[in-house]
Formats: structure tokens, sequence, C-alpha cells
């Protein structure tokens, strides 16, 4: 049993069985424990690998939607560009790389990051060395101002709860304990009907469903900075709303019991782009439509830019070649169709002059 398991049993003794939101959000982030506190997770030593780690186009094309987002804004004199889950800095290295060859642009940013883990700031700062930045625990303290933000892998980590649909109506998914080791139950009490997204209140028994109480906290917190803002979100999910679980545990690249290793092993789920936008709508905020990262990549001119990079490395083709393949794998699985993106703005009409926004 790991030191988290052994905490988390001392609490459902104490207090009965948990929540998975809160179980989610303790093995993550637990201050001793949890799984982002204690070590660098990703690359191949680690236990997954991110779109920023696979190639330098991802980034350098993240510089391209963020400059073409202080295009449309008008070109401030002062934007803050945050990034929010920045792992380890790479991206946004790659992103400040391809700003330098737009001066004014570059001179404009005022980089801020957002992240909890005292083990990642410290990677960042080794990654971003020499280069202007400020670290955040949380959205809060970011300066106001114009802001331009980026999240990649950010939304798969927030915690969920869920339900699960009985003969009587809806009981939530708890976690407690059975023959001395973490067990997934059912609460005893009903569920309020209204905490399931209304299109799959009717689901037929057994069906289990996923929400993200903190899409709202995150929409406020965006709509807080005030105008304007335009932000883009990408990481794996779907596009409409649908029942079925995703919650799910990696370790050493490979999937692992989601309760079998707390602090262990990294836990996400898949993300309900819908509910965002929702909640993202019911905030004040705009939001586009969902666009497949391989639709995202190439609109930004992924075939170019992987282009200019074979001509002038051309020892590294196959290297790059590889890189991008898996960026845009059309496979149901594959990132380029599992991984999507949505636009977030303080308005609709930036929204709407916003790259790939319909």
């Amino acid at each position: 049993m790991t030191a988290l398991a052994e905490d988390l049993a001392a609490l459902i003794a104490s207090e009965g069985p948990i929540p998975v939101d809160r179980y989610m959000a303790l093995a993550l982030g637990h201050p001793r424990h949890g799984y982002y506190m204690t070590r660098d997770p990703f690359g191949t030593a680690g236990d997954f690998i991110t779109a920023p780690e696979i190639s330098q186009v991802f980034g350098e094309l993240m510089g391209v939607w963020a400059a073409s987002a202080w295009e449309v804004m008008g070109r401030p004199e002062t934007v803050r560009l945050v990034e929010i889950g920045p792992g380890r800095g790479t991206l946004m290295a790659d992103l400040l790389r391809m700003a330098k060859a737009l001066p004014a642009f570059a001179a404009a940013l005022d980089v801020h990051l957002v992240e909890t883990s005292p083990v990642l700031i410290a990677r960042q700062q080794a990654t971003l060395a020499g280069l202007p930045a400020s670290w955040h625990r949380g959205l809060d303290t970011v300066p106001q101002g114009p802001t331009i933000l980026i999240a990649n892998e950010f939304l798969d980590a927030l915690p969920i709860r869920q339900f699960v649909r009985v003969d009587e109506g809806w009981r939530e998914r708890l976690v407690g304990m059975r023959d001395g080791a973490l067990a997934f139950g059912l609460s005893r009490d009903p569920a309020p009907p209204g905490l399931v997204p209304e299109a799959l209140r009717t689901a037929s028994p057994g069906t289990l469903v996923e929400i993200c109480p903190a899409f709202a906290s995150l929409a406020a917190a965006l709509a807080a900075r005030g105008a304007p803002l335009a932000a883009l979100f990408i990481d794996y999910g779907h596009a409409t709303s649908r029942g079925g679980e995703t919650l799910q545990a990696v370790k050493a690249h490979r999937p692992v019991d989601p309760l079998a290793e707390p602090g262990e092993a990294d836990l996400t789920a898949h993300v309900d782009f819908a509910a965002f936008a929702t909640a993202a709508r019911k905030a004040g905020l705009a939001a586009g439509p969902v666009v497949p990262q391989r639709d995202l990549l190439f609109g930004l001119g992924l075939a170019a830019r992987a282009e200019r990079l074979a001509s002038a490395r051309p020892e590294a083709f196959e290297t790059l070649r590889a890189g991008v393949e898996r960026l845009i794998d059309p496979a149901p699985t594959g990132m380029g169709a599992l991984f999507k993106a949505i636009a977030i703005a303080s308005d609709a009409a930036l929204l709407a002059r916003l790259p790939l926004v319909d």
C-alpha cells in the first residue's frame, strides 16, 4: 500500500467513502504524496509523453496561434501570455523561440506560468532559464490585462465526479475500502438528477456518467480576467456529452488500476468539451467549435513549418517526420483525432476572428 493509500484508508475510516473527485484531487495534488507534487512524470523515462515533447513543431504552432490572437486583439502594447499546466516548459520555450521572428509580438509578451508542483516549477525554470517569466499557483494572481492563454493536457487532470444510473435513479460512485484495499462503491442516498447532463438523465440503468465541477470555477476565473481574453485548450476527449467511464491511470506508459497505487500513477479522464463550452458560456464567455488536433495543426501551417525544418536539418528528417505523423494520426485513438481543441474568448466578436473559429 502506498503512503497516500494509507492516508486515504485512515480518511475513509474516519469520514466514510469519498467521492471520486476528492480521491482524484488527493491522488494528484496531496501536498506530500500527490503524484504531481513528487516527480517529473514526462518523457520516455517517466509515465507519459505530451505533444510538446514529441515535436518542437507543436509549441511553435501554438506561437502562431498566440501571435494571431495578439493581432486580432489590436496588437496591445503588453499582453499576458499565460500557460496553465506547463509541464516541463517545453511548449513555452518553443513558442517564445517562434515569437522572436515577430519582434513586435515578442516585445509585447509578459509571460506567466500557472503551476502547483514544486518539482515541475524547478524543471520549467531550468528550461526557460534566461527568459523573463513569472510563476503562479493559480490564475487569480496573474496581473490583469489583455490575456492570451494556452493549456495543453490540463483539462484532463481536473477531478471528476461519477454517477451511475440504477433502477431508482442516480447514485454517486464513491471510493471506500473492501478487504483492506481501496474499492469503488455507490452512495446509499440518491444523487440530484440535476447534476447529470440533461441529455443523459434518462439513460438506461447501468450507465455511468462523469462530470467535472472544476469546469465552472475555471470558466469563472477566465471571465474574471475581463477583456480581451483569448484562450486555447487542447486535450483528449469527446466533442459531445456521453455516458461511459473514462477515468484512467497510467504508470510507465502502461494503463494500471486507478485505485491500485494512488500517488504513484497519473490519473486523468477524457474531457467533455461540450460541458466545458457550456460552463464557459454560463460565465459570460464565448466558446468556439471543437476542432480535432489534426485540423488545428494543419490550419496553423503545420505542413509549411515541417517542410522548413526538414530543409534546415535534413539529418533529423526521420525524427521530425515520425513526430509530426504521431501528432496528426487520424486513427480513432490517434492523437490527430482523439485530441481536440477549443478556443474561448471574452466576447463573440473576438472569438470570430481567432484562427480556426468559424
